[in-house]
């Protein structure tokens, strides 16, 4: 990923809805889900759910394919992974060993469906 595809991958996930719908759609893993039920999950209206999917599309951060009648939205995995891998690229002054919390805290977890209580 250059500098400037990562610059609008940040801008796109900056905005709290459009971060919102990235994280739901992680969490959709590959099957993703239909624009109204993005709408729906993210408390938004489906004109304004469908400005944000086209920007984060833009910005490579999920991706639509056709099924029948409806567009499904899912997470692009390559784009999430390109825009860490660029983050990380030039990690800890050659001290991976700084930056080994951070990767396996990224490791795929399943979801209990319980939330953490703040404290």
């Amino acid at each position: 990923m250059e500098e400037r595809q990562a610059r609008t991958a940040f801008a796109a996930l900056s905005q709290e809805t459009r971060l919102r719908i990235v994280r739901l759609l992680v969490q959709a893993g590959p099957e993703g889900m239909a624009a109204g039920a993005i709408a729906e999950a993210v408390e938004v209206s489906p004109s304004n759910v469908s400005f944000h999917l086209k920007d984060l599309e833009h910005a490579g951060m999920i991706a639509p394919r056709r099924e029948a009648r409806s567009i499904i939205y899912s997470a692009d995995f390559t784009g999430l992974r390109d825009l860490i891998a660029f983050l990380m690229k030039d990690c800890c002054a050659g001290h991976p060993e700084i930056c080994a919390p951070a990767l396996a805290a990224a490791q795929c977890k399943p979801s209990t469906g319980k939330k953490k209580a703040r404290a």
